[in-house]
């Protein structure tokens, strides 16, 4: 066993960090490979969430006195056509099964790791490069296989790992847990809002939400990735590189989440104007510069699928509290508040603090890509100014003869004040 952790130990300096040595004497459930051996005979596993440098989930299962372990930078597959990398790193101690905890800048691996599921697994295979189990945990239940697909390149390292280790792939044998369970949607249009003069007469059937003076994005989040669609469905992730956390935060979910980009001003106000010189910009390079200098929110209001499941169908009432439930919240993304029946008053606060408008949409109306029908409506204030007309300039060419232009002012403080010309 001493020989098998070497490598472990060697890139740990336990005087800083506190995950275990592998000292310590942790019991054992040995496989023999029967299947009808009890679960608490049966060998164990666990799979952390790992936030190193990039966000990988570390699958270990007992074996031989060690955890033998896998980096897993795409998540556990769901479903058998779904096969994901599986990075074959060093052996763990056993006491890395029950270990959770912070592992300090400059160490190996450093970052959060959190136990994401444990259990007990059955044993059907076990070959230098074709392992095959089913798990039996409280998330993660089936048969898997783990195959290598040969030695692995710079493009495929782990978060944490810098050595030249074998590259597996890990594949779901068993069919998706949920029989229903749908793919994700590669690209979806958009809802859109027709704009109204007035407030719906039922207010009681509507929510009311600030209208964003942003651009709207769609982003389709899978474990450790996350990519965003325009309106006109032009890929704009690199554009945006501080919202790729939510991808993280989301963890092992799949979600299509829809929303709007934001930029604000110096009074906290959203501003087209400041968004302008975000978009279009696809260099790595610059993208990170301004999203230091120029930051952007991603403000989401509606959720359309969620782990296999599609939630176009659903009333926008359910599509919300599901949303609310994710509970996401980021320097960069959050989920504003909504209204149910105070249309008025929220129109009303709108205006003072000098935003675009409001948007309604009916509780009961499903989601409709690409479809502008009246289930929802956006408000839009208008700015009124009363202004005289205090002069005007003559036409040019054959409009010489007539008026070209009035000259419009305003009065303020007593003081008649230029305001352009018509």
């Amino acid at each position: 066993m001493a020989d098998e952790l070497d490598s472990y130990r060697r890139k740990r300096d336990f005087q800083r960090t506190t995950e275990p040595t592998g000292a310590g004497g942790a019991s054992t459930s040995e496989p023999d490979g029967a299947g009808g051996a009890s679960a608490s005979e049966r060998p164990r596993f666990v799979v952390q969430q790992h936030h190193a440098r990039r966000l990988h989930w570390d699958l270990r299962l007992e074996r031989d006195g060690v955890a033998a372990s896998w980096a897993i930078p795409g998540g556990i597959p769901q479903t058998p056509k779904d096969n994901r990398l599986a990075v074959h790193t060093e052996d763990h101690p056993l006491e890395y099964l029950e270990w959770e905890g912070e592992i300090p800048r400059g160490e190996y691996g450093a970052g959060t790791v959190r136990v994401w599921d444990r259990g007990s697994y059955e044993l059907h295979k076990w070959e230098p490069r074709k392992i095959e189990v089913s798990f039996q945990g409280e998330r993660l239940r089936g048969r898997y296989a783990l195959f290598a697909i040969g030695r692995r390149t710079g493009r495929d390292r782990a978060a944490d790992d810098g050595t030249d280790q074998d590259s597996w792939m890990i594949h779901r044998m068993d069919p998706p847990e949920n029989p229903e369970r749908l793919p994700m949607p590669e690209h979806l249009r958009p809802m859109l809002a027709r704009l109204a003069a007035r407030l719906p007469r039922d207010p009681d059937n509507w929510s009311f939400e600030v209208k964003w003076d942003g651009i709207r994005a769609l982003a389709y989040a899978q474990p450790g990735r996350l990519r965003l669609e325009s309106r006109s469905l032009n890929e704009i992730t690199a554009t945006y590189p501080e919202l790729r956390g939510l991808s993280e935060q989301l963890g092992m979910r799949e979600a299509v989440l829809d929303g709007e980009i934001i930029a604000f001003d110096e009074h906290g106000r959203p501003s087209f104007e400041r968004l302008q010189s975000r978009m279009h910009v696809t260099g790595a390079a610059h993208s990170r510069r301004l999203s230091v200098s120029t930051p952007v929110v991603y403000a989401i209001f509606d959720l359309l699928y969620l782990d296999g499941e599609s939630l176009l169908t659903a009333p926008y009432a359910q599509r919300r509290a599901r949303l609310a439930d994710l509970d996401l919240g980021g320097p960069a993304w959050r989920v504003p508040e909504t209204r149910f029946g105070e249309g008025q008053r929220l129109l009303d606060a709108t205006r003072k603090q000098g935003l675009e408008g409001i948007v309604a949409k009916r509780l009961d109306s499903s989601y409709q890509p690409g479809a502008r029908n009246g289930c929802w409506l956006k408000l839009k204030h208008t700015r009124r100014q009363e202004l005289v007309i205090a002069g005007w300039l003559p036409g040019e060419g054959r409009r010489r003869e007539r008026i070209g232009a009035l000259l419009m002012g305003y009065f303020a403080a007593g003081d008649l004040r230029y305001a352009g010309r018509v």
